[in-house]
């Protein structure tokens, strides 16, 4: 079982299996939970001839932001599901199972000469479980076969070894009509009687095959005896067997508590699912994208991101269930190869490998997104080459103080920050925004030359004529000019601008490949006003310090260290500053501190 999440505007990408779908609005209310037997359809169903529906449903419809679906193996798990979702989230849109009842089941008491009877709450210390019952009809005509086909006693006598030796009951009428024994006085055995409820569980369990063996051998005595109508009764009660589902994966109580992890490794991203199951049913599930390292086994990811989703899921289990060996104390690691826990592996295993497609499905639309983006960059630029590396240059400064520049780094479409650079201007004294450009342009890619490294396929300026004119002279001085395509992009009415033409560019307001170049002139005006806030912020506090007498570079920076701001500093009393620096050199501070708020 596993949630996938969608847009509402990617529809396509759901899957066409069995399962439930969870319908979310913008801020993350769960606003209703269905069932499907095709996830596609039905949820492409909410979105087609809307005028159609009720106005609940368009109401609905109107509200949905995101789509979260999980896969099962089955129609009927999928109802199951949906129902314990539904009990416990209880969404506002879900009118029909939001009472507190649920499923039926029928419990085999743990008690001597055990009792048969229907239930709608688990308790595990009542007896053994089988179900749950989709349909209350099923259930009991389940019930009435198995009362029918063995003695079982429907009282509540306490049968205990005492009470039967002292006498104390005295057989019913359903005694005398067949229907019990009579092990209240002692009538049947209790050995015999438990032969009976062993026979009773293989056939809630599914084991249907004995008894669909004694019901045609009767059905064909009683014919031979001319007994039609017996005979009638006894076929219908084995039409009933042939179509008895007793068991789901979804709400499968013999599976008690455990855990089921499952891998799909890969050399650079490995798949993992995980899934928490109590008291039979699951009850969380998440798939989760393990990028893998170098030489990183499927064991070791095991051991490192298992003990994390168990944590997260606060799960106390004491078995895992999985498809790969690895080691995790004190849990015991369970590799099934049959029955009912290796169809939990291949249904974990579904899920993951469902989410794997889905991500590279995902990959492989903002690869073509970003392709399409840039060949329309390419055609609205008239560039010879998509441009693939584009790196944006923007200083910051205010009245000449601390002049700085940065320069950042996109690849196909999206920022690589580990490339960002930062410049302190070295050669500008005051306020020359032309100047500072030419400087940074030169650095770059004047070590670009000498390292041999690759060019970018276009350079944007921010900033209009006399910016791109600096960042030209920059690269002829390098001998580069006309080898890298330049631009510059002013704020004002967002023209760009081309080296030696005068009349500006104008591209649509709405266009993608205008976003993106607004996009990476935005992030490179971002990055070179924090990098001056910070240089200004350092050098207001050093300054603040070195003004006071007798504070040399080694107490500045044991202060600045320990206290991180002069804000810090500013709370602190003499006592609590001496510790760090003396009475002597403490008393300066503080004192000179105070001078600096009264003469504000």
């Amino acid at each position: 079982m596993e949630h996938f999440q969608f847009d509402r505007d990617s529809l396509k990408h759901i899957p066409k299996n069995p399962g439930i779908y969870k319908f979310f609005d913008p801020t993350g209310l769960l606003l209703y939970v269905g069932k499907a037997k095709s996830l596609k359809n039905r949820i492409a169903s909410y979105f087609a001839q809307q005028n159609q529906h009720s106005r609940k449903t368009q109401k609905l419809v109107s509200e949905i932001k995101t789509i979260e679906v999980t896969v099962v193996d089955s129609e009927f798990d999928a109802l199951l599901l949906e129902n314990n979702l539904i009990k416990e989230n209880q969404p506002k849109y879900n009118i029909l199972l939001k009472d507190d009842k649920t499923f039926p089941f029928l419990v085999v008491t743990a008690e001597r000469f055990p009792k048969i009877y229907s239930t709608r709450k688990i308790n595990k210390n009542q007896g053994t479980h089988f179900g749950p019952y989709t349909s209350t009809r099923a259930m009991n005509n389940a019930l009435e076969l198995v009362r029918k086909l063995y003695h079982i006693r429907t009282c509540n006598l306490n049968l205990s070894l005492d009470n039967i030796a002292q006498k104390k009951f005295k057989v019913c009428l359903e005694y005398h009509i067949g229907n019990c024994l009579g092990p209240c006085e002692d009538f049947q055995s209790e050995e015999d009687y438990l032969d009976d409820i062993q026979q009773v569980k293989l056939i809630l369990k599914g084991n249907l095959q004995p008894i669909k063996i004694l019901l045609k051998e009767k059905m064909m005595a009683t014919a031979e005896k001319l007994h039609f109508e017996q005979a009638g009764q006894i076929k219908d009660k084995l039409a009933l067997l042939e179509t008895f589902h007793s068991k789901s994966l979804i709400v499968n109580h013999s599976q008690i508590d455990i855990d089921v992890v499952t891998i799909i490794y890969g050399d650079q991203t490995s798949y993992l699912n995980y899934m928490k199951v109590e008291l039979g049913m699951i009850r969380a599930s998440e798939t989760v994208l393990v990028k893998t390292k170098l030489n990183e086994t499927s064991q070791e990811i095991l051991e490192y991101a298992v003990p994390i989703l168990r944590t997260k899921f606060d799960s106390h289990n004491s078995t895992i269930l999985s498809n790969t060996s690895f080691e995790l104390t004190p849990v015991d690691i369970v590799l099934p190869q049959i029955g009912d826990k290796k169809k939990l592996i291949d249904l974990s295993l579904k899920n993951a490998l469902l989410y794997k497609h889905e991500q590279l499905k995902h990959k492989e639309k903002i690869a073509d997104q970003s392709d399409r983006i840039l060949v329309t960059l390419q055609q609205d630029l008239r560039l010879k080459s998509i441009p693939r590396i584009i790196e944006c240059f923007d200083n910051s400064n205010i009245q000449g103080t601390n002049p700085v520049a940065s320069m950042v780094y996109f690849k196909n479409g999206k920022p690589l920050k580990q490339q960002y650079r930062h410049y302190n201007i070295k050669t500008v004294i005051g306020p020359d925004d032309f100047a500072s450009m030419k400087e940074i342009v030169y650095r770059r890619y004047n070590k670009l030359i000498l390292e041999k490294k690759m060019f970018p396929d276009l350079i944007v300026i921010d900033g209009g004529k006399g910016q791109l004119s600096a960042s030209c002279e920059a690269l002829k001085t390098l001998g580069i000019y006309g080898k890298i395509p330049i631009i510059g992009i002013a704020k004002r009415l967002e023209e760009l601008y081309f080296p030696d033409d005068s009349v500006p560019l104008y591209i649509n307001k709405k266009s993608e490949s205008l976003k993106l170049l607004q996009l990476i002139r935005d992030e490179a005006h971002r990055f070179a006003i924090s990098f001056h806030r910070d240089k200004r912020s350092a050098q207001s506090t050093i300054s603040v310090l070195d003004e006071i007498p007798g504070i040399g570079e080694k107490t500045r920076n044991k202060l600045l260290n320990t206290y991180k701001t002069i804000a810090n500093i500013k709370k602190l009393d003499t006592e609590t500053l001496a510790l760090l620096i003396g009475n002597k050199t403490a008393e300066r501070v503080i004192e000179h501190l105070k001078k600096k708020i009264l003469n504000r």
